[in-house]
């Protein structure tokens, strides 16, 4: 396979190229700074890398600049996939301001990958402008405005996974719960590993979570009679998330990692990382508290 460095303009402007251990911190950690940088794990054996590559190239192109794509052959430079967790390829592990932020593995179809990319820099193409407005409808609490939106978008091209998961997301957001797993029963065979659609599925299952949940108010007299009552501060947690209290939530859930991380075999960390999933990677409650948890755990 010929190499990034071979097919691209030489530099750090390259919007694709290739990187090595002695360069991945100038490629990746400094350059994620100024935008988002995708590092695409590769093998010169591995064929699903070989379908993969070139759609990666065409969606980080189209995006005008506003992230970049560097490839890290594991065979040559295996520290920082073995670093990262990186078990498998092909891998993608995204970076922003110097951090692994999200990330996907396997040869996914072109609209997954648009998908992804989107959730870390916004639209990209035709459909731009109304998925922006859509996801800012969203952001703003207009579940109504943001469904129709996104059933718009979602009839123009019913392959657009980022606008059915918006769709969901929407549901979800209006208390239409039962609308919300019905769209999400009409995902495509392959298409369950989709990064926007598995944040949509986190969203639904949360708000199913607080559904059988108790009142907040009696929550809190528990665990303030008992501090160590881990099942209360769990369902605590749950029930601020539902009412929008982000960083109340994750703080709820990282003090019991605090007190006993392997309580419930981890169910703490595992609840705060389905938080991440549904809030989006890049959410500033999502950063924060993975930046939290990241401290408790390697401390």
């Amino acid at each position: 396979m010929a190499q990034y460095a071979n097919r691209e303009e030489a530099g750090s402007d390259a919007l694709v190229k290739e990187t090595t251990m002695a360069t991945f911190a100038a490629d990746v950690l400094t350059e994620s700074v100024r935008q988002p940088v995708l590092v695409d794990f590769w093998a010169p054996w591995c064929e699903p890398c070989k379908q993969l590559r070139p759609i990666l190239e065409k969606v980080v192109k189209s995006a005008g600049g506003k992230i970049k794509l560097v490839a890290m052959n594991i065979d040559e430079h295996p520290q920082i996939a073995a670093r990262l967790g990186v078990r498998s390829i092909p891998a993608v592990i995204a970076f922003q301001k110097s951090q692994p932020v999200d990330g996907f593995i396997g040869a996914l179809p072109e609209s997954q990958i648009r998908g992804f990319v989107e959730r870390l820099i916004g639209p990209v193409g035709v459909s731009q402008d109304l998925k922006a407005e859509a996801e800012a409808a969203l952001a703003a609490g207009d579940a109504a405005a943001a469904g129709e939106l996104f059933a718009a978008l979602l009839s123009e091209n019913p392959d657009d996974l980022s606008a059915l998961s918006g769709l969901v997301k929407s549901s979800v957001a209006a208390g239409d719960l039962a609308t919300a797993e019905n769209l999400l029963k009409q995902v495509p065979p392959g298409s369950e590993r989709d990064p926007a659609l598995a944040a949509a599925r986190a969203a639904l299952e949360n708000a199913v979570q607080a559904a059988s949940v108790g009142d907040v108010a009696e929550l809190m007299r528990r665990i303030s009679a008992e501090q160590n009552d881990h099942a209360a501060r769990f369902d605590l947690a749950i029930a601020l998330n539902a009412r929008g209290r982000r960083e109340d939530a994750a703080a709820a859930l990282l003090e019991i990692i605090k007190r006993d991380r392997d309580w419930n075999e981890g169910g703490a960390r595992k609840q705060l990382l389905q938080f991440f999933e549904a809030w989006g990677h890049m959410d500033p409650a999502t950063i924060a508290a993975r930046r939290k948890l990241s401290s408790l755990l390697f401390a």
